[in-house]
C-alpha cells in the first residue's frame, strides 16, 4: 500500500493502466441461530444511496449485501445491554480531532495538563493530550525501496538489488504511463465539459450520465468516457486530482527526484536508532492547515467510531469507544521505528484494539515492529492490519508488518490481517485490488466504497483494505466492550471462526480468468460478521 496507504485511489494508475464497568448479562442467545451465507442469491437491484452509505453494517441474509450484520447485532443482541469504554488506537496519517462527528469520541490523556510544556505523566511525551505525532512536520516521505537505494547499509545485497530493480522497472513504466495518463486527463476533462454542457449542470452523478440519450457522436463518446471514469467511485474533481497526482509522481520519478529528497531531516531524529525517542510533537492533525494530509487517518477513525444514530454523515461500527491517534504514516512509506514506537505508545496509554491501515514490501528494521507486536500481545492488545492493495498473494509476496517472519508460523496470536470485500454478493465479492493469502490473510471484510468522515466536517467514499481493517477493528471493539474478560487472542479467533463462510468460486484480482474458491483466499475462508461474533463471544465468556 502506498501514497497514504489507502487505495483511496492513488494507485489510480494501477486501476486505469492495468480507505462504569460492564454489567454481567444473563444470556438470551442460546436459541439464536448463526447467520450463514445464502446460496445462489444475488441482489439484482442497484444499491440505493442510503444502502451504499452503510452497506458494511447490513446483513447478508436480510439485505443480500455482504455486510457485517452490525445493525442487526445492535437491534437484536445488544439492545439494553451495557459495555465498558474501549480505547482504539489509530496508527495512521493523523486524525481530524475537530471533526463534528468525531470530536466527542476522541481520547484525552487525563494524566496530562494541556499546554504547560511539562511531561506530567512522565511517559516521555510532552503535552500528549490526544496522542502523539511521530512524523513531526512532515507529510511526504520516500518509499522504503527508495530509502534502501539511497543507503545500501540498511539491507543485504540481495534485498538492495530487489529494491533497485523496482526503481528501474518503475522508471520504464513511467515513460509509457505518463503519456497515457496525460492523454486520459485530457480525455476526461474534455468529456466532462461536454457532459456538463449537455446536462446544464457543473456536478452530476453516474446515474445521470447513464440516462443520457443522444444521437450526437461526441456526446455518446463523452458519455462512455465518463461512465468508465465515474465507475471508480470518485467525483470528477477527485478523479482529475488523482490522475494529475500520478502524472506528477511519474515526472518526479523520471527526473530522479524520488532519490534526492531527505524528508526526514526536519524531524531531527535518527530513524535507524530505536533508542532515539525524543522526537515528534503532540499535533496529531499534522502541519497542513487544510488538513488534506490526514484524510486517510480521519476516514479510518470514522469507520470505527463516528457517532452512531446522530443524523450526521455515516455511522461508526462501535458505539462505546475513544480514538487515540498515533500519527506515524506519511504520504510514502512509514518508518519501522515510528510504527514500533507508535504501537507501544498506544498500548501504554490503554488501547485494547489498534488499527494499522498501512504496509510496505520492505522492512529493514522489521524486528523492532515484531517486538512491538509481541509487547502488545503481552499487554493483551489486539492489532488489526490491512492486507494490502496489490492484488497479490502475500503467502509468496512480502507485506509488512506481519505476524509471521517465515510466512508460515505466527510469532504472536494477537494480530489479524484483513482482505477487502466488494458490496456485490456473488462472484465479484472480493475487491479487485485486495491481497489474498491462505496462510497470511486471516479474514475478509467490507472495503469498497466505504462512507466515513474526512477532514473539515466532510464525508467521502474511499476504498482499500485500509477501509476493511477498521471495519474489523470496530467489531473487535464491540466485543471487547461487551465482553471485556475475553483476551485479545480469543477475540481474534472469534472474528475468524464466527465469520460467514462463502464456499462459491470468486474472481481474484479483478481478473475474470482467475476464479478460485473463496475458501482458498484466507486462513478462515470467511467474512467477518458482528452478529455471529457476539453470539460466539457470549458463549465463550461463560466457559
Amino acid at each position: 500500500m502506498n501514497s497514504i496507504k489507502p487505495i483511496c485511489l492513488s494507485a489510480f494508475a494501477v486501476l486505469v493502466l492495468a480507505g462504569c464497568g460492564a454489567q454481567k448479562q444473563v444470556s438470551s442467545f442460546s436459541s439464536v441461530a448463526l447467520i450463514s451465507a445464502p446460496l445462489n442469491i444475488k441482489k439484482v437491484a442497484p444499491l440505493k444511496e442510503n444502502e451504499l452509505e452503510r452497506w458494511s453494517h447490513l446483513d447478508i441474509v436480510n439485505d443480500t449485501i455482504p455486510g457485517m450484520s452490525v445493525d442487526r447485532a445492535y437491534s437484536e443482541l445488544l439492545k439494553d445491554k451495557k459495555g465498558v469504554k474501549v480505547i482504539v488506537g489509530i496508527v495512521d496519517s493523523g486524525v481530524d480531532i475537530e471533526h463534528e462527528d468525531l470530536k466527542s469520541v476522541i481520547w484525552t490523556n487525563s494524566k496530562e495538563i494541556a499546554g504547560n510544556g511539562i511531561d506530567d505523566d512522565n511517559n516521555g511525551y510532552v503535552d500528549d493530550i490526544h496522542g502523539w505525532n511521530f512524523l513531526g512536520d512532515i507529510t511526504k516521505e520516500n518509499l522504503e525501496y527508495e530509502r534502501i537505494i539511497k543507503d545500501k547499509t540498511l539491507v543485504d545485497e540481495v534485498t538492495y538489488q530487489e529494491a533497485k530493480k523496482i526503481n528501474d522497472d518503475k522508471i520504464a513504466q513511467a515513460k509509457a504511463g505518463k503519456t497515457r495518463l496525460e492523454g486520459l486527463l485530457t480525455l476526461t476533462s474534455s468529456a466532462d465539459a461536454v457532459i456538463e454542457k449537455h446536462l446544464s449542470k457543473g456536478v452530476y452523478t453516474i446515474d445521470e450520465v447513464n440516462t443520457i440519450d443522444s444521437k450526437d457522436t461526441v456526446i455518446l463518446e463523452s458519455k462512455a468516457t465518463m461512465q468508465r471514469m465515474l465507475s471508480y467511485g470518485m467525483s470528477v474533481v477527485d478523479l482529475e486530482k488523482a490522475i494529475q497526482g500520478d502524472i506528477d509522481g511519474m515526472t518526479a520519478l523520471l527526473n530522479g527526484d524520488n532519490l534526492k529528497q531527505d524528508y526526514r531531516k526536519v524531524v531531527g531524529d535518527n530513524p535507524n536508532d530505536i533508542t532515539d525517542t525524543k522526537y515528534g510533537n503532540n499535533n496529531v492533525m499534522g502541519p497542513d492547515p487544510d488538513k488534506e494530509g490526514i484524510l486517510h487517518g480521519t476516514h479510518v477513525a470514522g469507520i470505527v467510531a463516528q457517532v452512531r444514530n446522530n443524523n450526521i454523515g455515516g455511522d461508526g461500527i462501535a458505539n462505546n469507544v475513544e480514538i487515540l491517534t498515533v500519527r506515524a504514516v506519511p504520504d510514502g512509506d512509514e518508518y519501522d521505528k515510528d510504527i514500533a514506537l507508535g504501537i507501544r505508545y498506544a498500548v501504554d496509554n490503554g488501547a485494547k484494539v489498534i488499527n494499522g491501515s498501512f504496509g510496505k514490501s520492505f522492512s529493514p528494521h522489521r524486528e523492532w515492529v515484531y517486538d512491538a507486536i509481541k509487547y502488545a500481545e503481552k499487554k493483551d492488545v489486539l492489532i488489526v492490519h490491512a492486507a494490502g492493495n496489490d492484488g497479490k498473494d502475500i503467502d509468496s509476496n512480502e507485506n509488512f508488518p506481519n505476524d509471521s517472519d517465515d510466512k508460515k508460523t505466527e510469532y504472536a496470536d494477537n494480530m489479524l490481517t484483513i482482505g477487502a470485500l466488494n458490496f456485490e454478493y456473488g462472484d465479484k465479492v472480493v475487491a479487485r485490488f485486495s491481497n489474498i493469502g491462505k496462510v497470511n490473510v486471516d479474514v475478509f471484510a467490507p472495503g469498497v466504497k466505504i462512507y466515513a468522515t474526512t477532514p473539515n466536517d466532510t464525508f467521502k467514499y474511499l476504498q482499500g483494505t485500509s477501509m476493511a481493517s477498521p471495519n474489523v477493528a470496530g467489531v473487535a471493539a464491540i466485543i471487547r466492550s461487551y465482553y471485556p474478560t475475553l483476551s485479545a487472542s480469543q477475540v481474534k479467533h472469534i472474528l475468524m471462526d464466527s465469520g460467514v463462510a462463502i464456499t462459491e468460486s470468486v474472481v481474484v484480482a479483478g481478473n475474470p480468468k482467475d476464479s478460485r474458491s473463496f475458501t482458498t483466499l484466507s486462513k478462515s475462508g470467511k467474512i467477518v460478521n458482528a452478529y455471529n461474533a457476539l453470539l460466539m463471544a457470549d458463549k465463550m465468556s461463560r466457559k
